[in-house]
């Protein structure tokens, strides 16, 4: 009996290993063929979930399955990084083994862009440019400590030095986050309060709104992974989020340079 629960064991890892193995050459597969497809710089990370794998790739259809590729190059901002969330893909094993996959069948599909606050910056032409969520009042349980981690809907805090008459200073802003079709809208509305109630009292009120100006741009066309429209903006620690949604979605990896 000893002998036969050692040799189930054994059985049980070795199948384990070939799972997990199966799914890093799959992985490897999807990765290489995204690269290729959308000309980016490096092998995008993609993560097949699920177990066992090999149940998924005999039947050709993967619950779900995440990619994440950095350093993307982006026309308006310079560089983005994009993440994509696919639940119900559907590819053929062999079209997977020998690397010949090009439509991709999709059930739902979650896009996201995610621009930095140096990106963002260089694009606002403020190098030290810094992205934080608004003050927290205290009555909310966070002390007012702003809870940056979280995502913010609407609103962000910039920070940044910019020319205010004839010296250079930093200056913190409210500003508003909007979506307008395809384009990103960012609006500086007013200074930032500080801890002790006050807006930034380093900018004369005749300089207020050419300061508030440089802080506020629109960044057009934003075209999310495989062509999603995006849906909503927020900022989620120091960086925006630009996000959308969509269903039965049928991914061409030979088309993906004009959506990646």
């Amino acid at each position: 009996m000893r002998k036969l629960i050692i040799g189930l064991v054994c059985l049980i890892g070795l199948a384990v290993v070939i799972d997990f193995g199966a799914a890093a050459y799959s992985e490897f597969r999807v990765s290489r063929a995204l690269r290729d497809g959308g000309s980016l710089p490096a092998d995008p990370e993609v993560t097949i979930h699920g177990f066992p794998f090999l149940t998924q790739a005999w039947k050709g259809k993967y619950d779900n399955i995440e990619i994440r590729a950095q350093q993307v190059p982006n026309d308006m901002i310079g560089e983005v990084t994009i993440e994509a969330t696919l639940n119900g893909v559907t590819i053929p094993t062999s079209t997977l083994l020998d690397g010949s996959v090009s439509a991709v069948p999709v059930d739902h599909l979650d896009g996201r862009m995610m621009i930095d606050a140096t990106d963002l910056g260089k694009f606002l032409g403020i190098p030290d440019l810094q992205v934080s969520a608004p003050p927290a009042s205290k009555s909310d349980g966070t002390g007012g400590s702003g809870g940056s981690g979280s995502p913010t809907t609407g609103g962000i805090v910039l920070t940044g030095t910019v020319p205010v008459g004839p010296i250079q200073t930093s200056v913190s802003v409210q500003a508003a986050l909007m979506l307008r079709g395809e384009q990103v809208m960012i609006v500086a509305t007013d200074f930032s309060v500080g801890h002790e109630g006050q807006a930034d009292s380093t900018v004369p009120g005749p300089l207020k709104q050419g300061v508030l100006g440089l802080f506020t741009k629109t960044i057009d066309r934003q075209e999310l992974p495989f062509g999603v429209m995006p849906t909503d903006v927020y900022a989620e620690g120091s960086r925006i989020v630009v996000e959308g949604s969509s269903n039965n979605v049928v991914v061409n990896l030979d088309e993906l340079q004009a959506s990646m």
